[in-house]
């Protein structure tokens, strides 16, 4: 089974334009992100896939490889399959390009989960991790997710979700991690597809596939890190380096 990571590269972030050239501790947030996932030592091979000459050239010069988009995009699975549609692969790892302390113990269980799926029933593989402060579970920045009983993905909102209406009862709330592990042809479908309603309206690319019935595999891990969508998201991850 030939397995590839992608990391999805845009430049001109809506809410922190630049971030993945933002400074972390002497690096770029995206190299520290291409050097970590390459340090797995999980994929037969990792690439940058941006529509950034800015990026592209930072990468390329650090060693990297890099596909440059021929198309806008409005997402970072359209981006990724867009690039993997001619590449011969079976399994595309989605690593997000401002998650730069991914770990390989959770990009495994992702990699486990097609491995043990022998009648190949699972589109897609997911992270989750449980959050309980509760500003961490009213931000809409992170995405919630809630899953049936057998681990696969009902739906993801920037709400809270679910709502704990019977205080007698013990909730667990999860964050969404932004990382993806899809068969090929998932990805390939995803890409042919219209934005759907629900998608459009959270501004979440997972939802498009829930919408048109792919299952999504939810895979818990306890190891936290740091997502960078603003300057404050980035001095956490600045302390968070130092503390490691």
């Amino acid at each position: 089974m030939k397995i590839i990571a992608m990391i999805p590269a845009r430049y001109s972030a809506s809410r922190f334009p630049g971030k993945l050239m933002k400074d972390l501790g002497g690096k770029s947030v995206i190299l520290r992100t291409y050097e970590a996932a390459l340090n797995t030592q999980l994929f037969d091979e990792v690439f940058v896939v941006t529509d950034s000459e800015i990026i592209s050239k930072h990468i390329e010069d650090a060693g990297g490889k890099v596909l440059m988009s021929q198309k806008d995009h409005e997402c970072g699975s359209d981006r990724i399959a867009e690039a993997v549609e001619f590449i011969d692969t079976d399994i595309v790892i989605n690593v997000q390009g401002d998650e730069p302390f991914i770990d390989a113990v959770s990009l495994s269980k992702l990699i486990d989960v097609f491995q043990e799926d022998k009648i190949k029933e699972i589109d897609l593989a997911s992270l989750k991790v449980e959050i309980t402060d509760k500003d961490e579970i009213e931000n809409p920045n992170n995405v919630k997710v809630i899953t049936n009983q057998l681990g696969f993905a009902l739906y993801f909102s920037r709400s809270v979700i679910p709502f704990h209406r019977d205080k007698q009862l013990d909730v667990k709330y999860y964050k969404h991690k932004g990382v993806y592990a899809f068969r090929k042809q998932a990805l390939i479908d995803f890409y042919h597809m219209d934005l759907t309603p629900l998608e459009a309206s959270e501004k979440i690319e997972a939802i498009r596939y829930l919408e048109v019935g792919k299952k999504i595999k939810m895979v818990e891990t306890t190891i936290e890190s740091v997502g960078i969508d603003t300057p404050e998201d980035l001095e956490k991850a600045k302390k968070y380096l130092n503390s490691l």
